[in-house]
């Protein structure tokens, strides 16, 4: 397969790289993840049995096809005017014809060109590919008001199918495990799609101690109904009352906190094999700190197995691209956040936002942004980013509020802080941001990593920083291993285990 040869490719390369220093480091493994002597990755296990998870199966299609190329349907020429309305027909008109089989209608291909875009362009179909020519063709989202300048959602939500639920009877599933126990397996098949949910309750946010976040007039106490967590899985084999799944556990499963459960679920409404390509996206502003103008350049929802790829955005107030907690199985590669416009301060440029699951940004850069690599409350994951850059960040990169699980950032690079950490009071009661959460190979100016104190660990592996203590003190620490220390193999932790996926 062409996405293999090319990761094979990227592996080597990184390989030769780090082999050609050799003189100058020593190349060493982490406890946790060691590589066998038939080069394959080989996972300890902590005292619960929880292991750092695989984070092979993110992006579109699970990483086992290549993002296609659409064929044009439709050929689109910039008027210097309004061409909000032409775009607008010519995506509902694509969405009018079958879908091949492979779910694409198609591609619309706008030519190099200015096209103004007074509000958003909204893609509700499966099939869609809106493609330019590159960083000239560009759509300017003029005038005022915060808006999204391309949605692309579907509508609906996740609905659990009745009389499906059974519990899980292990007493604790650890991260990184990929089967459970459970009741019985009536009614479920191998190809199910279920929800592994796990309950928030009130014994667990007292033990995470986020009920007693140090108060203030806007602050909200974490209540346990708001923390149910539901992973989309599938089911990929049966044996007796144990389910195998096809993504891992990332967080665990405890029968002191509720356990967990799993059921079957529809979501009718979900679009996919959308993709939005090779485009610039600019917004009118008027002066560096002004908030009345376009806000997203790209925004995802109910969306799953998608993709933006080789988009640049320039002057948006918050994000390049935001994934919405409904998209799912996502790629956002190549693509550049610049020169964002606002005020410096909460709520505000969020280069590349991600609070959905299952979803891998890639290669992207980003300049002048505050959380530019992030998660939001309640991602259940896994989810990457990997070999993503920062530049002249106004804050941080991670976990930014409300318990992230199961995040990857690998080869990050950023010249501000990476942080996962309690964040107590700020915002409205962010507390617990993160947990689960992997640094491989990433480099800042300054890091803090804690573990919150029941629930998950946070780890960082030839972190390239400063280590400080964090915003709140007394906190556990998190693991640390070759701080300041060069030549830990593999050099990307996603590359090697999606190498792996690939020759099973």
């Amino acid at each position: 397969m062409k996405i293999l040869n090319k990761l094979k490719v990227i592996v080597l390369l990184s390989s030769l790289f780090l082999l050609h220093d050799a003189s100058a480091q020593k190349l060493w493994e982490s406890k946790y993840i060691k590589l066998k002597s038939d080069g394959k990755l080989a996972y300890r296990p902590d005292e619960q049995g929880n292991i750092i998870p695989d984070f092979s199966r993110v992006g579109y299609q699970q990483g086992q096809k290549t993002i296609p190329n659409a064929p044009v349907m439709d050929t689109l020429y910039a008027t210097g005017n309004d061409d909000q309305q032409k775009i607008q027909k010519a995506i509902d008109e694509l969405s009018k014809i079958p879908v091949d089989k492979n779910g694409i209608r198609g591609a619309i291909l706008l030519k190099k060109g200015v096209y103004k875009i007074p509000g958003s362009i909204k893609i509700t179909a499966n099939g869609i590919v809106l493609r330019g020519e590159g960083e000239e063709t560009v759509l300017l989202a003029t005038g005022k008001g915060q808006r999204k300048t391309i949605i692309a959602s579907g509508n609906g939500k996740l609905e659990e199918v009745p009389n499906t639920r059974i519990k899980i009877t292990d007493n604790y599933v650890p991260v990184g495990a990929k089967y459970f126990n459970v009741a019985n397996t009536k009614g479920l098949k191998v190809g199910d799609k279920i929800v592994v949910f796990r309950p928030g309750t009130a014994n667990w946010i007292k033990d995470l101690k986020m009920d007693q976040i140090e108060d203030k007039p806007t602050l909200v106490q974490w209540k346990a109904d708001d923390y149910h967590l539901e992973f989309e899985r599938v089911i990929t084999a049966i044996k007796g009352n144990r389910i195998d799944i096809d993504n891992p556990i990332v967080m665990a499963m405890e029968t002191q906190y509720g356990g967990g459960e799993v059921y079957r679920y529809t979501f009718e409404g979900r679009i996919n094999e959308v993709g939005i390509e090779n485009l610039a996206l600019e917004s009118e502003y008027n002066g560096d700190t002004d908030e009345d103008h376009g806000w997203d350049a790209i925004s995802y929802n109910r969306i799953e197995n998608s993709w933006v790829s080789g988009v640049t955005s320039k002057y948006f107030g918050y994000s390049c691209v935001n994934l919405g907690n409904f998209s799912k199985q996502i790629t956002v590669k190549d693509c550049k956040s610049l020169s964002p416009k606002s005020q410096i301060i909460g709520g505000r440029r969020y280069s590349f936002n991600n609070d959905g699951q299952l979803n891998l940004v890639m290669n992207c850069y980003a300049a002048e942004g505050r959380h530019d690599y992030v998660t939001g409350a309640k991602v259940a994951g896994p989810n990457v980013f990997y070999n993503c850059r920062s530049e002249n960040a106004k804050a941080d990169i991670g976990p930014h509020h409300r318990w992230a699980v199961g995040t990857l950032y690998d080869n990050v690079v950023t010249d501000g802080e990476i942080n996962i950490q309690d964040r107590g009071n700020w915002g409205t009661g962010h507390g617990w941001s993160g947990a689960n959460q992997v640094l491989w190979n990433c480099t800042a100016s300054k890091v803090a990593i804690q573990n919150p104190y029941v629930s998950g660990k946070n780890y960082a592996f030839s972190l390239n920083a400063n280590l400080y203590d964090g915003r709140l003190k007394g906190r556990p620490v998190g693991i640390v291993e070759g701080l300041n220390k060069k030549g830990l193999m593999p050099l990307s932790l996603y590359l090697k285990q999606v190498e792996e996926l690939k020759k099973k």
